[in-house]
């Protein structure tokens, strides 16, 4: 009998380990990526992000669409319609099961990745929606709006958990701490406010940027948070104490999206000024810089193994580039 059981209990180790018992997505070490331009939206495209396994990119635009693309090769997988207004955000849960796309028709709808159905509508903003971010262990979406507050929600069932006040201008960007208990927000207030997650306490505030926070990102450990603003500056921040580290200068115009690499040691920018730069994140060095079409580029993203780095355009296009190449 011991036996028969030890046996069971080796076999069903066995099928965990086999089957992500986990359910974190799996990416594949000799991946690679499609690298040029990608067509299909309508109108300008404002926003971009990666699957958690790197097979797939979203793209949301003027277009009130959300595309998905093949990574491998460019091809368009599908396209997302319900938004009656122009998708500003996009961000897959961990898992990669959902799609959640935040638009300036005041909503936040979440989607099924796998078959483009739409799950459930999110509201409760009086204005635009202006960025999406899903909490480390995917159970929570945070939404920052035009109407100067963040909100909370509960991603399996929709409800409402908590709305924070305090920023006097439209909140542009949003971006949980990889720890999942604190949340970044900027605002054309030009501030950076941290919150606590659990709780109604008043948040630390960073007035480090002359004019409005576009956006706003944690590094991967936690340890450093990096801001855009329309000054054309990024700063770095130590997370941890609200300290400044280093300001990032270079851009001529204004920082629309910053992202930092999977393994933390780069940030790369997007900027009104119509490229791209990446930085050495430890020390705020500039490292390259990519240059695209003339347009501003309001989104960039780095693939989930580094290897690739997305981003959207100012006209109707997204981009690939293969960083391996």
């Amino acid at each position: 009998m011991r036996r028969s059981l030890l046996i069971l209990s080796i076999f069903l180790a066995m099928m965990l380990v086999a089957c992500g018992g986990d359910d974190e997505p799996i990416i594949d070490p000799d991946k690679t990526y499609f690298s040029g331009i990608l067509k299909g939206h309508t109108k300008s495209v404002y926003t971009v992000a990666f699957s958690p396994d790197g097979n797939t990119l979203a793209s949301g635009g003027y277009d009130k669409t959300i595309r998905l693309w093949d990574t491998d090769d460019g091809t368009q997988i599908r396209i997302l319609s319900g938004h009656r207004g122009p998708v500003s955000s996009v961000a897959f849960s961990p898992d990669g099961s959902t799609i959640a796309s935040g638009s300036q028709d005041y909503t936040i709808l979440l989607w099924n990745a796998n078959n483009g159905t739409p799950l459930r509508s999110l509201t409760g903003h009086t204005n635009e929606v202006r960025s999406v971010a899903f909490s480390p262990d995917g159970s929570t979406v945070a939404s920052g709006s035009n109407d100067s507050t963040i909100r909370l929600w509960n991603a399996s069932n929709g409800t409402h958990i908590r709305t924070f006040t305090g920023h006097r201008g439209a909140v542009r960007s949003v971006a949980f701490n990889p720890d999942g208990n604190t949340l970044a927000s900027g605002s054309d207030d030009g501030t950076i406010r941290v919150w606590n997650v659990s709780d109604d306490k008043l948040p630390r505030t960073l007035p480090g940027h002359l004019l409005g926070v576009f956006t706003v990102a944690f590094n991967p450990d936690g340890s450093t948070l990096a801001s855009g603003s329309w000054d054309a500056t990024i700063n770095l921040w130590d997370a941890n104490d609200c300290i400044h580290l280093h300001t990032l200068t270079g851009h001529t115009g204004s920082i629309l999206s910053v992202v930092f690499s999977p393994d933390g040691s780069t940030l790369a920018s997007g900027s009104g000024d119509d490229t791209i730069r990446l930085w050495d994140a430890s020390d705020g060095s500039h490292l390259r810089t990519l240059l695209w079409n003339f347009y501003e580029i309001t989104s960039v993203a780095f693939s989930p193994d580094g290897k690739a780095l997305a981003g959207a355009n100012g006209d109707i296009t997204v981009r690939m580039w293969d960083l391996t190449e």
